[in-house]
């Protein structure tokens, strides 16, 4: 469990964990020196039931509220400190709103420099109460204890770490099932061991040894050396857990907050995400379709796009659906909460105004209108989570490591949602050694467009037998993968819609059809080409000889073409098979005989002008026969 901090600059939050944990959280010269805490410190506390919490103590000068969003994304429980003598400031109103935007669900609050409250009378107590209960209404804040304590005269210290005690036992704990995710907080060397970068770990675990990269940028994979917990080492560590963890294979140069640590090939990065977004309901005005902003996720910070994908504003208070296009790529976890600043906030300032959670982490682009493809997802269970991933992969797919890293479920329950999937038809395994799974949607849509084509081509083109296998699949999607157009050919095939015969696919039934006609004339063609043997006829000539049209010609010599009856040996030349058979071991004797062959040697070989020499040439280059070099030609090995 991680207990954070919030609350306005100067109330007392660092002075309150260092009594509570013995631990100086302000470790910077700069800190010390102005007495402001201007980066994230970490500390341990051991609460009443013996459990030992993660303590992030934060910024509270709005110049730093990016270091306190970084701090707040890991946060369990909070604790908001008000001082007594000053009451309900700025940062105490943004700070509770980012942990709203950020998903925490408990907390206590601490009026802190309680000594003072004599000096200030019971009529300013009631009157910082009464804003305290003005500010926490509706939240989850709203019934948490308030209690006053004193970091210098010790008063309420036990009262309040009973209070944490309380709050933490009514929490859930965090699955340590899903995709390791630790966003990165802080890096540094340590002598003899090298990089080790510091973190939350958001969900699943982590072990010693496990290959891991660091996203964006670092694939990897690299090596978990050790690790360490609250100053000891361990073994492993689980999602709630804060960790330091000693990477090899990188120099710290290269990293920097805002990176998350993942097991290799989990999760990739990304410039795209798919998210649910609220609008602040003090937001000064509504957001416009299309506004630029800056996303806190994780650790990270990077400006964003945000489009809305149905309507042209979003009203403050209300929700909608909305996609971030962001101008460096991040890592980012599906559920994931985020909080989005001002306009101002781009160089490092402004206020928060909207926040909410991922839906998707690889998403196409979404035109206006795109919400309605999202909206199965807010509601959807796990199989339905699945369904939707596979259906949006298209004729791709999603492998089980890529379902497992885009939907965040665990490996039990992403298990059980393909199971019942399966069951249903609705995911189908196309690759068992790659444990790729396509849509059953898509696999149906696929092979209905194989059934399209193979119809239209054999409409258009009733000469030829039908489609050979690698054409076929072009034709369905050049990047299909083979194993996924095997699967689907099979089934048209045990469904008893298409035939195979050899490497050509047809329709049930369909094929060649010849009228009698046609027949005449492709028996006068055969007997064309084998009579011309190496000198055969132009397709002019062939024109001129059968009275046939060229477009019913070059259906009439891709039939034979596709039977073995004839050979195209270049654009406008047809030869009989036998006569390229024939000079092809005359070619080769001459080869092992006397090693190479000149183009004379050969045109003398052939018996023919250069019309055909040079094609014949070129297809026994391309037959893998001859190997060129030079002027000559070799045989070629192998």
């Amino acid at each position: 469990m991680i207990v954070g901090t919030a609350g306005h600059i100067d109330h007392g939050k660092t002075s309150l964990v260092k009594v509570l944990t013995g631990i100086d959280t302000d470790r910077l010269k700069e800190e010390k020196r102005r007495g402001i805490t201007l980066e994230l410190g970490f500390a341990h506390l051991t609460l009443e039931d013996g459990a030992v919490a993660g303590v992030v103590d934060v910024p509270g000068h709005e110049r730093f509220v990016k270091a306190m969003a970084a701090g707040a994304g890991g946060v369990d429980l909070v604790v908001l400190v008000v001082a007594a003598d000053e009451g309900v400031m700025p940062q105490t109103r943004e700070h509770l709103d980012i942990c709203r935007l950020l998903g925490v669900r408990a907390g206590v609050i601490a009026l802190t420099k309680a000594d003072t409250l004599a000096a200030l009378g019971a009529e300013w107590r009631a009157l910082v109460e009464a804003d305290l209960a003005a500010l926490t209404a509706g939240t989850f804040l709203e019934a948490a204890p308030v209690v006053a304590c004193s970091s210098r005269t010790g008063e309420g210290l036990a009262a309040l770490r009973a209070a944490l005690t309380r709050a933490s036992a009514a929490l859930p704990e965090r699955s340590s099932e899903g995709p390791a995710f630790l966003p990165v907080d802080r890096v540094f060397t340590l002598k003899g061991f090298g990089t080790v970068v510091t973190g939350t770990l958001l969900s699943g675990a982590l072990a010693v040894e496990d290959a891991v990269s660091l996203l964006p940028g670092l694939p990897g994979p690299l090596r978990v050396r050790g690790m360490q917990r609250h100053g000891a080492a361990v073994q492993t560590v689980e999602a709630g857990h804060r960790a330091a963890v000693n990477v090899t294979g990188v120099e710290p140069e290269a990293l920097h907050r805002g990176m998350v640590l993942v097991r290799a090939g989990e999760l990739p990065e990304t410039r795209m995400l798919d998210v649910e977004l609220t609008l602040l309901p003090a937001a000064p005005s509504p957001l416009a379709r299309r506004s630029k902003l800056l996303l806190h996720l994780g650790t990270a910070q990077v400006e964003a796009t945000v489009a809305l994908l149905d309507g042209e504003r979003l009203e403050p208070g209300a929700t909608a659906l909305a996609q971030l296009r962001l101008g460096t790529p991040v890592g980012a976890l599906v559920g994931q909460r985020f909080i989005l600043r001002g306009a101002r906030a781009l160089p490092g300032r402004g206020a928060t105004v909207a926040g909410g959670r991922v839906l998707s982490i690889t998403p196409p682009r979404r035109r206006k209108g795109g919400a309605t493809a999202l909206a199965p997802l807010l509601e959807a269970d796990p199989a339905g989570q699945v369904a939707w991933l596979l259906r949006q992969a298209g004729y791709r797919g999603l492998t089980q490591p890529e379902l497992f890293g885009r939907s965040a479920l665990g490996p039990r329950g992403l298990t059980r949602a393909l199971e019942l999937l399966g069951a249903r038809g609705g995911a189908l395994l196309v690759d068992r050694e790659r444990r790729l799974y396509l849509s059953g949607d898509v696999f149906e849509a696929l092979q209905a467009r194989a059934l399209a084509l193979l119809a239209a081509f054999h409409e258009r083109e009733p000469l030829r037998d039908g489609l050979s296998r690698e054409e076929l699949r072009q034709r369905l999607s050049a990047t299909l993968d083979a194993r996924v157009f095997q699967r689907v050919l099979q089934a048209l095939v045990e469904g008893g819609r298409v035939e195979l015969e050899r490497d050509v696919a047809r329709l049930k039934g369909r094929g060649r059809t010849l009228t009698l006609g046609d027949t005449a004339a492709r028996t006068r063609l055969t007997a064309e080409l084998s009579a011309a043997g190496l000198a055969p006829p132009s397709l002019a000539e062939l024109e001129q000889k059968l009275q046939l049209p060229a477009p019913r010609l070059r259906e009439l010599l891709g039939g034979l073409v596709a039977e073995g009856a004839a050979v195209r040996v270049s654009e406008g030349l047809w030869f009989s098979p036998g006569a390229l058979a024939g000079l092809r071991e005359r070619l080769v004797a001459h080869l092992r005989e006397k090693k190479e062959i000149t183009t004379q040697d050969f045109k003398e070989m052939v018996g023919q002008s250069r019309k055909f020499v040079i094609p014949l040439s070129e297809y026994f280059d391309r037959e893998k026969v001859t190997l060129r070099v030079g002027e000559k030609r070799v045989l070629r090995r192998g």
